[in-house]
């Protein structure tokens, strides 16, 4: 149960008393050899290659993020339940960091086939967001979107027509740091959980390539 581990270990995180945040998903060593000199290291989970399109049309891929520290969501516009009060607590992200260079926030649509990039624009605009260079809304193949949902983000993201609006997604904002690895999960519907994601992404923002 991968996701319910990640976001047990998130919750379990208190970034104001900790000395790093921990590095989540899976890991595992290898050895390797440069100059006849043989070390083992730890390969950690990294979030997998990505292009999809954003709301002003533009394509966005790991090009964009790699060196950055970053939140991922997933969400669709015409969601009746939980994804209005993620967009609020996300918009509190977006305002505490609209204009730092190296946080972006990317938010990925399930629902592509009706969230087109036209909508998208005007979904962003209603919620205030002018940078699109810092807040990114997603769309693209769903299947990708799932898949990256699932298999890097360890989060869900799927159809379900069981569910109101006929998907079934978590409402997890997960962090990412600099080298794609996730740092933490948050749960977006909660003031409380949200709180600690914004104080956690300075700590992320001045982290050295030695850290973590």
């Amino acid at each position: 149960m991968p996701i319910l581990l990640l976001v047990g270990l998130a919750a379990c995180q208190d970034p104001s008393t900790s000395e790093s945040l921990p590095i989540l998903g899976n890991r595992h060593t290898e050895e390797i050899t440069v100059d006849g000199v043989t070390r083992v290291d730890t390969v950690y989970h990294t979030i997998a290659d990505f292009t999809f399109v954003n709301q002003e049309g533009e394509s966005v891929s790991n090009d964009d993020v790699r060196g950055k520290v970053y939140v991922a969501d997933f969400f669709f516009t015409s969601c009746p339940t939980i994804c209005p009060i993620m967009k609020k607590e996300m918009l509190r992200v977006y305002e505490a960091f609209k204009d730092e260079p190296d946080f972006k926030i990317l938010s990925h649509t399930i629902d592509p086939e009706y969230d087109t990039v036209a909508l998208l624009k005007d979904y962003a605009a209603r919620l205030g967001v002018e940078n699109a260079q810092t807040w990114n809304f997603l769309t693209g193949e769903q299947e990708k979107i799932f898949e990256i949902g699932q298999t890097s983000y360890l989060t869900t993201a799927m159809s379900d027509k069981d569910e109101p609006g006929g998907y079934l997604h978590s409402g997890a904002f997960v962090l990412i740091d600099r080298k794609g690895r996730i740092r933490g999960v948050y749960d977006g519907t909660k003031e409380t959980q949200v709180n600690r994601l914004i104080k956690a992404i300075p700590r992320l923002l001045n982290e050295s390539d030695e850290d973590g």
